[in-house]
């Protein structure tokens, strides 16, 4: 029985809503806490990268970690758009 060799999808804890191109700032919105040094994967279009989370802000303050419901900033290392998915691996 032959395995499926996919990349590792990780659980989904949320969405991008928004993304500033001119200083690669993308903003997810989080179902599940993130914490910095997580890995994340951002999936979307032709899209697919994953990324260490190095710092992340809520409300322009810098936070360790982030809870669901938070509107998370942090530097994208790849252009993203609105609605790709942010897993957690």
């Amino acid at each position: 029985m032959a395995e499926d060799i996919k990349p590792k999808e990780g659980k989904l804890i949320g969405k991008v809503s928004h993304y500033f191109g001119n200083i690669g700032v993308a903003v997810l919105e989080l179902t599940d806490k993130l914490k910095e040094g997580d890995t994340i994967r951002i999936a979307g279009g032709e899209t697919d990268f994953n990324q260490i989370v190095d710092s992340m802000e809520v409300e322009h303050k810098k936070v360790k970690e982030a809870k669901p419901g938070d509107s998370v900033g942090m530097k994208a290392s790849q252009k993203v758009r609105e609605g790709y998915r942010v897993y957690k691996l």
